[in-house]
């Protein structure tokens, strides 16, 4: 059935080159670890959707860290594969799951989340096997113990020459402490049967010149993060401005209705930078930060800014924002965010933000991905003879600066207390 199927589909031609190796491997791990723009996603979803046709046994399991992302990444990027290949007739999309179905023999890819473990692992399908895995952006999954767990639902076996069972990893590389490096690159750690490859945007035949000339600039404003970005090398730890940083799940209701004490952040941008709004626990006492949201979106305008505040039902939360866009906190204020306050500006006032924030032990939720990556490539400048200075890179730091201005309450604050106290201290032993 599936052979003749699939006879008149240019795969090779819907690659492009560069991934010639990836698409014929065997092995159970099938690893690849890239750059933005690598068509890496785009191109496992073509595979996929290419050989669940020719396999009728197969069914696929597709699986991020939060189920809530996979409907705007993998399931778009398999139904986008489908119709490049001229077979999404063949296909049932049922997108309020998501799930999709071959129409002919009932074979299934389903789409999880790590959230919820249970539903992964009680996963049965009706026709043939879960034979196949593919784990997209997996640098979210904070564990190799998680990840194990989730490779176990991939068993059995059924007899045709042709069958084999296959888990695919997707990710971009962003700190070379990351677990994902031991396991599957490290020689003497990676575990067995592992076929890994790096890719970049270089293989990328349908980039236009924008495309590349944005990661090519990368170079000359950020060449570390331009290793990550454009080459697709790992994250290097030296030079990072934050070390007290962990990525771990915490329930975060039981979080803030612990410390009792959350804040919040807002940084501008529109068409180069995006607009940034993390939120956190502030627990003083025990020095530790619990980052356990974000929003992190381009072209937003001050009425779409206002819905999203809106949204999360923010209206009166203490929100400190970007002083250099005065206009903008006054429209949003006039619009009825009623706490919101203009940031801290003057010499100084960065460096003093990031070591007040050096005090604390930051917890981040695995969900907020990109301020993971923020600080996974935060780093400080460097002379020409390569020592460190202490002047952090201006780049990719939205939400991290965000993150600043929502904690200046607390040490300005504290720093005007500390002020007064001496004042006063003064005045009693001096007259």
């Amino acid at each position: 059935m599936s052979r003749k199927m699939t006879k008149h589909i240019s795969l090779s031609k819907a690659l492009g080159g560069g991934y010639n190796r990836y698409y014929h491997t065997k092995a159970f791990y099938r690893v690849v670890k890239g750059g933005r723009g690598s068509k890496k996603s785009k191109n496992t979803a073509l595979i996929y959707i290419h050989d669940i046709l020719k396999h009728s046994w197969a069914n696929l399991l597709v699986v991020r860290r939060y189920s809530n992302t996979n409907k705007q990444s993998t399931y778009t990027d398999l139904k986008w594969a489908a119709n490049r290949l001229g077979v999404a007739h063949l296909f049932k999309f049922n997108e309020s799951l998501p799930e999709i179905t071959v129409k002919a023999t009932g074979q299934k890819i389903l789409f999880r989340g790590l959230d919820d473990p249970l539903k992964i692992t009680s996963i049965t399908v009706d026709k043939g096997l879960l034979s196949w895995l593919w784990c997209e952006e997996a640098y979210q999954i904070e564990s190799e113990d998680k990840f194990d767990t989730l490779v176990e639902s991939i068993r059995g076996s059924v007899e045709d020459p042709d069958f084999y069972k296959q888990v695919t990893v997707t990710f971009n590389p962003w700190s070379e402490r990351h677990w994902l490096k031991t396991a599957f690159f490290d020689e003497e750690t990676r575990k067995n049967d592992v076929f890994a490859i790096t890719t970049t945007y270089r293989n990328n035949e349908w980039l236009d010149k924008q495309d590349i000339d944005r990661y090519e600039d990368l170079w000359r404003t950020n060449p570390r993060r331009a290793a990550v970005v454009a080459n697709g090398d790992w994250g290097v730890v030296e030079g990072l401005v934050f070390e007290n940083y962990t990525v771990k799940d915490f329930d975060i209701q039981a979080t803030i209705k612990r410390i009792g004490e959350t804040t919040a952040g807002l940084d501008f941008g529109f068409t180069h930078d995006p607009s940034t709004f993390p939120r956190l626990a502030v627990d003083l006492e025990n020095k530790e930060l619990y980052i356990y949201a974000e929003h992190y979106e381009y072209a937003m305008t001050t009425d779409d800014i206002f819905k999203m505040i809106e949204r999360e039902g923010l209206l009166d939360a203490y929100i400190t924002a970007d002083s250099a866009e005065q206009r903008l906190i006054a429209e949003l204020k006039q619009k009825g965010v009623r706490r919101i306050v203009p940031s801290v500006k003057g010499a100084g006032s960065i460096n003093a933000g990031i070591d007040f924030m050096k005090q604390f032990k930051i917890i981040i939720h695995p969900s907020c991905e990109h301020t993971i990556e923020e600080f996974d490539t935060y780093i400080y400048k460097q002379d020409k003879e390569g020592n460190w200075l202490n002047d952090p890179i201006d780049d990719n730091n939205h939400i991290i600066d965000a993150i600043r201005y929502s904690l200046e309450r607390y040490h300005f604050a504290r720093e005007r207390v500390d002020t007064k106290q001496k004042i006063r201290t003064a005045k009693r032993l001096f007259g």
